[in-house]
C-alpha cells in the first residue's frame, strides 16, 4: 500500500494539492489498516486525512534544497526501467 506514496518534494512542476492528498490518504490507510473505513470511523478517517494533508503541505512548503529540481518525466522513465529490470517487460 505505501509503495503508492511517491516523493513529492523538489519537482518541476511542484506537487499538486491532489497529489499531496492522495499520499496522505495512502498514509492514513496504512496506519489505520482500513482501505475504506466503516461508517463509525468515517469522520475520524476523514479528519486524519485532512490533518496529514495540512502537515504534508506545510512540510513541503518549508523544505529547502540546493539540488536542481527533478523532472517528473525523467523520474517516471527511471521507474519504468527499474520495473522492467525487476519484473521483465510487459506483454500485450
Amino acid at each position: 500500500m505505501c509503495r503508492n506514496i511517491k516523493t513529492l518534494f523538489n519537482f518541476d512542476p511542484p506537487a499538486t494539492e491532489d497529489e499531496i492528498k492522495a499520499a496522505s490518504l495512502q498514509f492514513v490507510r496504512k496506519l489505520s489498516g482500513f482501505n475504506q473505513p466503516s461508517k463509525a470511523n468515517e469522520e475520524a478517517f476523514r479528519l486524519a486525512v485532512g490533518e496529514v494533508t495540512a502537515a504534508a503541505e506545510k512540510l513541503l512548503s518549508s523544505l529547502v534544497t540546493n539540488s536542481p529540481q527533478r523532472s517528473r518525466e525523467v523520474e517516471i522513465e527511471r521507474a519504468r526501467i527499474r520495473s522492467v529490470k525487476r519484473f521483465g517487460p510487459k506483454e500485450g
